[in-house]
């Protein structure tokens, strides 16, 4: 909701009020967004739900580290240009979903100004990062987007749903929303005082108090505490990826950047098909067994077993169990357990 929110607001931008009276169909161009090829689903839903269709968001090709490569993005935006086509957004990560990765925010801020394109970050794993001290500096150039969403219910552990959006332009986020029939008229005071209300801002009329949750969570812990668990979480993940590094059946499929880390189970004699099912099936292992619970995804065509560390009480000891159930469970699906000695390092 919070992209969605977001990416109507930059929608209607282009459109001088007149979006919500005429739609898009009869805007004089086509629009277009762009994203990279690792943007979370809901970024595709929302160009769906706000009539612009899924084919035009451009899915701008990856450098080696899995951010958005910028000259292909900015080839894409001149070829579009020159189509005949209109870039309205540019859709930057922090922390994707599949990898953790960020985005080169401050070079697609910098793309973003020199296009007069709508800079969003969807920042609903990474954003919160800007909690934390050490890992402030990674999202540089966040503080230049348009607009900004994130989540609560990730790393601050707060209920669902908890998600939020900042629009840097209060008057284009008003516009996009605001809608004031005879039954929601303003009073100067009482329950119909204020200028603005949170109807004003969003989809909803009616709706939970979900900053309840969120204001207790603050106060109760802090955000410096937030940080540090937050960093805390990502020395984890690189913890967990030196030792998959020390277990020659273990392959990392992807750099860790924040706390997210991809990586298989390998054995001699299999093909990337093997492999894959090989991998599915230890991951469907360790979740009947109760042992831990990753889930699967794909990286660069391979399936790998993807490990999102997000929980405050999670221990180096965790990790030591988990490569040891996962080396366990391959060894067994491979059919060569009986070639390993009982010493052999995690078991």
């Amino acid at each position: 909701m919070a992209n969605l929110i977001a990416m109507t607001v930059a929608r209607n931008a282009r459109a001088a009020g007149q979006m919500r009276l005429n739609g898009v169909s009869e805007y004089p161009r086509q629009l277009v967004a762009y994203a990279s090829t690792e943007i979370h689903e809901c970024v595709i839903k929302a160009m769906e739900i706000l009539g612009i269709g899924a084919r035009y968001l451009r899915k701008i090709p990856t450098d080696d580290q899995f951010r958005m490569d910028l000259q292909a993005l900015h080839d894409s935006i001149v070829d579009d240009r020159n189509s005949g086509l209109e870039p309205f957004c540019i859709v930057g990560t922090a922390g994707t979903v599949n990898t953790g990765t960020i985005d080169d925010l401050d070079g697609l801020a910098n793309l973003s100004t020199a296009e007069k394109i709508w800079f969003h970050v969807d920042g609903a794993f990474g954003g919160l990062c800007v909690l934390s001290e050490a890992l402030r500096p990674r999202l540089k150039g966040i503080d230049r987007a348009d607009s900004i969403a994130f989540d609560f219910h990730k790393w601050m552990h707060v209920p669902y749903d908890a998600g939020c959006v900042l629009v840097r332009h209060g008057d284009l986020h008003r516009s996009a929303f605001s809608m004031r029939p005879p039954y929601l008229g303003e009073l100067p005071r009482g329950l119909a005082g204020g200028a603005y209300w949170p109807c004003d801002f969003g989809p909803e009329l009616s709706r939970g108090f979900r900053a309840l949750k969120i204001w207790f969570a603050i106060k109760q812990h802090g955000t410096r505490r937030f940080g540090q668990l937050i960093a805390q979480n990502c020395v984890q993940a690189r913890y967990l990826a030196e030792q998959i590094g020390r277990e020659p059946e273990l392959e990392l499929l992807a750099p860790v950047s924040l706390n997210i880390v991809c990586f298989r189970y390998r054995t001699a004699g299999f093909d990337d098909a093997a492999l894959d099912d090989l991998n599915a099936k230890v991951v469907q292992d360790l979740h009947e067994s109760g042992i831990a619970a990753p889930s699967t995804t794909q990286v660069r065509g391979r399936l790998a077993v993807r490990v999102n560390i997000t929980n405050h009480r999670c221990r180096r000891a965790d990790f030591d169990i988990l490569l040891s159930a996962v080396l366990a469970a391959g060894r067994r699906r491979a059919g060569c357990a009986d070639r390993w000695p009982r010493n052999s390092g995690l078991r």
